[in-house]
């Protein structure tokens, strides 16, 4: 036996609305924007840093990928046990994804795994090249001086670095000065 089943379609007529194209602009409009964050980024399969921020905005689509993070930064440096070696905190961050580039500015303060307090305004931190460097004033406090200057370089652990204009305040044994002087 055959059925037959009768199928009974229905057309309407929709009005079609007027579509208003807009063009976003990857520069100005941000991928991702996240609040109060912590990350772990890894370099070469390990986990070799810490961020903390009160704000993250991520341009990953623009021109120049760049991550911003204008409410401040706090970078720590961990060791292969995760436990941190050196940290670095700051007013406002950008990092270059492209260029693998990190601008810090505004009361950059870094300790090292030597125990060094360095403090300056601007900071620049080449992942590339495991270089960092600025052109603003530095001022480095160790156990035995307090270093101050304008601009200098390092290699990224901050254990090694070079002051372009150098100052400073460093102790002096008394009795070698007098030595040196008869």
């Amino acid at each position: 036996m055959t059925i037959i089943i009768p199928i009974i379609s229905g057309c309407r007529k929709e009005k079609i609305e007027d579509v208003v194209e807009t063009v976003l602009d990857p520069d100005s409009i941000p991928t991702m924007v996240t609040h109060n964050v912590t990350t772990l980024i890894s370099d070469s399969g390990m986990t070799k840093y810490k961020i903390t921020s009160k704000l993250w905005i991520v341009y990953d689509e623009a021109k120049t990928p760049v991550w911003k993070f204008p409410t401040g930064l706090y970078l720590e440096k961990l060791d292969n046990q995760f436990k941190p070696e050196a940290h670095i905190e700051c007013d406002s961050a950008i990092y270059f994804k492209r260029d693998k580039l990190w601008r810090l500015d505004g009361n950059v303060r870094i300790s090292n795994i030597k125990k060094e307090v360095i403090l300056t305004e601007q900071l620049f931190w080449s992942q590339s090249l495991h270089k960092v460097y600025s052109d603003s004033f530095i001022h480095i406090e160790k156990s035995d001086r307090i270093i101050e200057g304008y601009g200098f370089t390092s290699n990224e652990r901050m254990t090694v670095y070079q002051i372009n204009k150098p100052s400073g305040i460093f102790p002096i044994d008394e009795s070698r000065a007098r030595a040196a002087q008869q």
